[in-house]
């Protein structure tokens, strides 16, 4: 195993995915480890091999935590994932607590009219066919459950109750 291997997985990788640093250094241990046992060697003498091409790609701009972080967080609000529920999954992709609120926080300030937390709780129950998005005959005996599922989601309830319990025509199925 080279450092010119290890190059060409991480060329590989990032062809494929975009990713975050830590997620890069992840996979490229995980490959070491998986070559090395197999091998029956030991994985710790390629430790700096693997940081040293993490930063070459960080160095080259291939990997890039904010641009990744800010893809991420369109993506997931576009599908309607909330504020905390965005923190989670970032953090589990090893992106800092920081940059996430900063990532955040930069969204709040673009946002000139709407709220991003509100549209992201209405992209999640037109998705989930909750609250207007439900039949009406059914409407109000799931409205607990509805609640309660975008409470599971992560939105705070005072939202949660104003997305479950609007009549808006655009929000709603026409006649179902």
């Amino acid at each position: 195993m080279s450092e010119a291997y290890l190059e060409r997985a991480a060329l590989h990788y990032l062809e494929r995915y975009s990713a975050s640093v830590a997620m890069l250094r992840r996979t490229l241990l995980r490959k070491v480890e998986t070559r090395c046992r197999l091998r029956g060697e030991e994985a710790e003498p390629f430790a700096p091999m693997v940081e040293a091409v993490v930063a070459r790609a960080v160095s080259s701009g291939l990997v890039d935590d904010a641009r990744f972080t800010a893809a991420r967080v369109a993506t997931l609000r576009r599908r309607g994932t909330s504020a905390r529920g965005l923190a989670a999954k970032l953090a589990a992709k090893g992106v800092a607590r920081d940059l996430v609120e900063a990532t955040l926080s930069a969204e709040r300030d673009a946002e000139e009219g709407g709220d991003a937390e509100a549209a992201a709780a209405q992209a999640y129950a037109k998705r989930r066919r909750l609250g207007p998005w439900r039949r009406p005959d059914t409407r109000e005996a799931h409205r607990e459950r509805d609640l309660a599922a975008l409470a599971r989601a992560g939105f705070p309830y005072a939202l949660a109750r104003r997305t479950i319990e609007a009549h808006s025509e655009e929000a709603g199925p026409k006649d179902v």
